[in-house]
């Protein structure tokens, strides 16, 4: 069976108690070859989307994968990042034929290279580096988009949900379909209680807290001390003040996301 362990979660930026949950290791690389089989769709109270429980029909391994929307217990789903295997090569008769190929990789659930995908092909669990695991569009209902191959560089361009453009490498892996439980911004708590089995305790105004807790706390009444509004930490929360400045400017970021106008 998958190991599973006891979730401790710190008392900082007002999380504590909530529910005992137990993490379900999630295979992120998806390194091993060969087709795996779907035993069954899980919920995971660690995340919002999905997870599969799937088996290896060759080794018979366990592990959990991102589910992705429309993956049944019984499907199929395989692993490329190792290369095209022998039984597809022997299928094509011994050379690469594109069509053929395509047909049997472009199944959702299925791991591949960047390098494999089609441009225009939506992804999700896409990785950053050569080896490295999934990074991006793991949450519920996210998912990236294709848009560039650039092979002298190495590199392809992923657009994701927000709108932003980022570079990776053409031999990071991405994982065919669209993140299951697409339509879990719906969910309604209904109770506080909901928010406190969650883990996440009531958030109280910097200005209601005492000077030693709050940048704006202390004095009388619902003075803020003429002061920004900020973090408990003293980072500004708003005027446009920017995150991504000098050492921290991110190089892989090709296009920003839309803001104000251009987003309409």
């Amino acid at each position: 069976m998958v190991e599973k362990t006891t979730v401790s979660i710190s008392m900082e930026g007002h999380r504590g108690g909530g529910a005992q949950r137990r993490i379900r290791f999630i295979d992120y690389a998806r390194n091993e070859p060969g087709p795996q089989e779907v035993l069954r769709i899980e919920y995971d109270p660690n995340r919002t989307s999905h997870i599969a429980l799937v088996k290896h029909k060759e080794t018979g391994a366990i592990s959990y994968i991102i589910a992705c929307e429309g993956l049944r217990a019984g499907d199929e789903v395989e692993s490329f990042r190792a290369g095209i295997p022998d039984r597809l090569l022997k299928e094509m008769g011994g050379k690469i034929d594109p069509a053929i190929l395509s047909v049997r990789i472009s199944r959702r659930g299925n791991c591949m290279p960047i390098s494999m995908i089609p441009v225009g092909t939506i992804v999700h669990n896409i990785g950053e580096q050569k080896n490295g695991e999934a990074k991006y569009c793991r949450a519920a209902g996210a998912y990236g988009r294709i848009v560039a191959k650039i092979p002298e560089k190495g590199k392809a361009i992923v657009q994701l949900q927000s709108g932003e453009q980022r570079y990776v490498s053409l031999e990071a892996a991405a994982t065919l379909g669209v993140t299951s439980n697409s339509a879990h911004h719906n969910e309604k708590l209904g109770k506080a209680g909901r928010n406190r089995h969650k883990g996440i305790r009531p958030t109280v105004r910097g200005v209601a807290q005492n000077k030693c807790d709050h940048p704006m706390g202390g004095g009388r009444g619902k003075s803020k001390g003429n002061k920004l509004s900020m973090s408990p930490w003293g980072v500004l929360a708003k005027g446009g003040f920017k995150t991504r400045i000098g050492k921290n400017v991110n190089k892989n970021k090709v296009k920003d996301r839309p803001r104000g106008k251009a987003r309409k």
